[in-house]
């Protein structure tokens, strides 16, 4: 059972390790001292309005810096409404496209919503003689062999096998495209960011929601893979805090933003949301060979899990000392998941009925039909139908 790149995708916004005792609790690690001579900075962010954007502007606003937005003006036009807001278009020869960006003066810009090298060319040619740094949110997916264990900066990266602009079909060679783009255009004051699985409150994909809720849910819950799979993720908020410390910093180069800062696993994931819920839960394991053979996938059906053997272990298994070495830590679980489910909760009835639902439950056979809000988890009556099936075949003794 492997990962596609239309998974990756599909439930990236930048889209998603193993070991010790699970992390909730787990004391705040020593971080670099911030210089003290650090000045506050005028900040451009592209995009700055889904996910990361806000959380990137509370953090940078918390830091002292001022912050203008560059976007569509679509998407959450109502928030920050003291912040400068520019409207245009990240593709040039679409309505103004970047002319709002013309003859301005920024210290840093930070891009977090680039996907198509042409664009980001564009941007970062502009923009080249007029920050001191450019911020670009990559993904871990642009390593060319996602199996590989303890990926790190220095990897090669997937190469784009046709002329193409199609997120869907080649989301990590042209993210590496972007990444080479802005550091062609400005030599030396690029710093590319790459995380993994991005989670949290405001996540619109349940990547990782899913889990604290249908734990909260109680009952038997059916469980991926071996307890020992590694498992990757990192807080939107801790990224967030990163990108704002390598702009403190002035720190440049290549960073896998990953998290948490030992390793863990699924089994560490999932008994930590049970710890921030009251519920009466218990697992049951179900092998990836099983749930392979019953359309059961992995990242979709059972977020945040790949198997821990196969061509996409790899971006479960990242290598984040460089990160941390330059300042990237991590909340507890506890937070994240007692958070996230906290923003669930406070959703609409009818935001939160859609998540594992029938009506969006997607398989090999409707694929082809539009991509419903929500598809990631079990409907309860797939999960009770698996779980059947697996207690009529799982080994006993």
């Amino acid at each position: 059972m492997s990962l596609t790149r239309r998974h990756f995708l599909h439930l990236s916004a930048a889209c998603g390790v193993a070991g010790p005792p699970v992390f909730i609790g787990r004391p705040a690690f020593a971080t670099p001292a911030l210089p003290q001579d650090r000045e506050p900075r005028k900040v451009l962010i592209l995009g700055g309005t889904r996910f990361l954007g806000p959380a990137l502007v509370e953090a940078a606003l918390e830091g002292g810096h001022e912050i203008t937005l560059f976007n569509r003006g679509q998407s959450n036009p109502h928030l920050f409404p003291n912040l400068e807001k520019l409207i245009g278009n990240r593709d040039p020869l679409v309505d103004n496209g970047l002319r709002a960006l013309e003859g301005r003066q920024w210290d840093v810009v930070i891009d977090t919503s680039g996907f198509v090298p042409r664009m980001v060319q564009a941007s970062a040619e502009l923009l080249a003689n007029n920050v001191s740094q450019y911020v670009f949110i990559s993904t871990i997916s642009v390593y060319a062999d996602q199996s590989k264990p303890d990926l790190q900066e220095s990897d090669e990266v997937a190469s784009l096998p046709e002329p193409s602009e199609d997120v869907r079909r080649f989301y990590g060679p042209l993210k590496a495209r972007c990444e080479q783009a802005v550091e062609s255009a400005l030599t030396g004051r690029a710093t590319i960011i790459r995380p993994g699985l991005i989670v949290g409150p405001e996540d619109g994909t349940d990547r990782f929601t899913w889990w604290p809720v249908r734990i909260d849910r109680g009952g038997e819950v059916l469980a991926p893979g071996h307890p020992s799979d590694p498992v990757q993720f990192i807080d939107v908020r801790d990224l967030a805090l990163f990108c704002i410390r390598c702009i403190d910093t002035q720190t440049m180069g290549v960073y896998n933003a990953v998290g948490p800062r030992g390793r863990t696993n699924i089994a560490e994931l999932l008994y930590g949301c049970k710890a921030v819920t009251a519920a009466d839960v218990g697992f049951t394991w179900a092998t990836a060979d099983f749930l392979a053979s019953h359309g059961v996938e992995p990242w979709v059906h059972m977020p945040v899990w790949v198997p821990a053997q196969g061509p996409s272990a790899g971006i479960a298994q990242v290598n984040n000392d460089k990160a941390i070495a330059k300042g990237l830590t991590f909340r507890p679980l506890a937070d994240t998941a007692r958070d996230t489910l906290e923003w669930f909760n406070s959703l609409p009835p009818e935001d939160r009925a859609r998540l594992g639902s029938d009506a969006v439950y997607a398989t090999a056979e409707n694929r082809s039909n539009p991509t419903p809000k929500r598809t990631v988890g079990l409907s309860a009556a797939r999960e009770r139908e698996v779980l059947e099936a697996w207690k009529a075949v799982r080994p006993t003794g």
